[in-house]
């Protein structure tokens, strides 16, 4: 294994999530006049403990994909060193595995179990980035980047910029950042980020990016941020409770009650692989329907307003 340059070994998230505790003192005490309902005390303990949880799961869990990891690296194709070129290609790798596994992470029942918890808070301020899942042994993240170290790319090269891309996304997480001008349309920003964790029909399920947004843009995910239409944060069935297990777990005692349930196999099958909300009746919304049925009603009221021409 190529040696890591010691500017590598730095620890980004350990010194991202201390950043991130300092600002979100320094938001909360920004906006207890200006906008006294950005943070609830409640909602902003369940997000702190919430990334604690996540933090020790990870923990238990790195000893497990440390092993998948530098097995695969073993089989790497190429022999990739700590070069130049390497070093921009793997961020943009990274970057794109990110958005591909986001992106299922949204499309698909089995990912959304784990990642839904980040999404829980019906609040949206630095606090919320902290707001991660307790089963990411089961993320889909992990397995869409094996392909990196199959290649040949440093494990501590990938697991460097995982990290950079995670450490980044942690400021996109307020509402006090309006916009960052031109940089808009390169850059996940904090209004790209908001149209992400909204559950109006017309935002659902966009801006999967990470560092950038140049992949929901090539890739039909990008919707922007409308400001005739605020953004309401949550879920679609919001749970209405700080109860940490709750928050952690409720999709997958949810999924494991519709499989139970599946009158076949290939029911069961979607329950668990489909769209979050699929049934076999489709008695449940999923994103998809959702846009559909904002975007007939929107058609037939921009209709109406239409005056015939005299």
């Amino acid at each position: 294994m190529p040696d890591t340059p010691d500017w590598a070994k730095a620890p980004i998230l350990a010194i991202a999530i201390f950043a991130t505790i300092f600002f979100t003192i320094a938001e909360m005490l920004k906006t207890r006049r200006s906008n006294p309902g950005a943070y609830e005390y409640r909602d902003t303990a369940a997000s702190l403990l919430m990334g604690f949880g996540s933090l020790v799961a990870g923990l238990i869990y790195a000893g497990a994909h440390l092993a998948i990891i530098l097995g695969a690296y073993e089989l790497r194709l190429f022999n990739i060193g700590w070069t130049w070129w390497a070093l921009i290609i793997c961020f943009f790798a990274v970057d794109l595995r990110y958005y591909i596994s986001h992106r299922l992470a949204h499309e698909h029942r089995l990912w959304w179990a784990s990642h839904v918890a980040h999404h829980s808070s019906q609040h949206f301020n630095l606090s919320t980035a902290l707001r991660q899942s307790w089963t990411d042994l089961f993320g889909i993240g992990f397995w869409v980047g094996l392909p990196l170290y199959f290649i040949g790319f440093p494990p501590a090269m990938v697991i460097l910029f995982t990290g950079i891309t995670a450490a980044y996304q942690i400021w996109v997480h307020t509402e006090q950042v309006k916009t960052i001008g031109p940089l808009e349309w390169i850059l996940n920003t904090a209004s790209h980020h908001r149209v992400h964790h909204a559950t109006n029909p017309q935002y659902i399920d966009s801006n999967h990016g990470g560092f950038l947004i140049i992949w929901d843009r090539m890739f039909g995910t990008f919707v922007a941020e409308d400001e005739s239409d605020p953004c309401q944060y949550g879920i679609t069935s919001n749970l209405g409770t700080f109860n940490l297990a709750r928050i952690a777990l409720h999709e997958w005692i949810a999924m494991g009650q519709d499989v139970r349930k599946a009158q076949s196999l290939r029911d069961a099958f979607w329950y668990v692989f489909g769209a979050p909300g699929w049934t076999p009746d489709g008695s449940r919304e999923t994103s998809r329907t959702m846009k559909e049925k904002w975007a007939r009603e929107k058609w037939a009221c921009d209709s109406e307003t239409i005056v015939p021409a005299e």
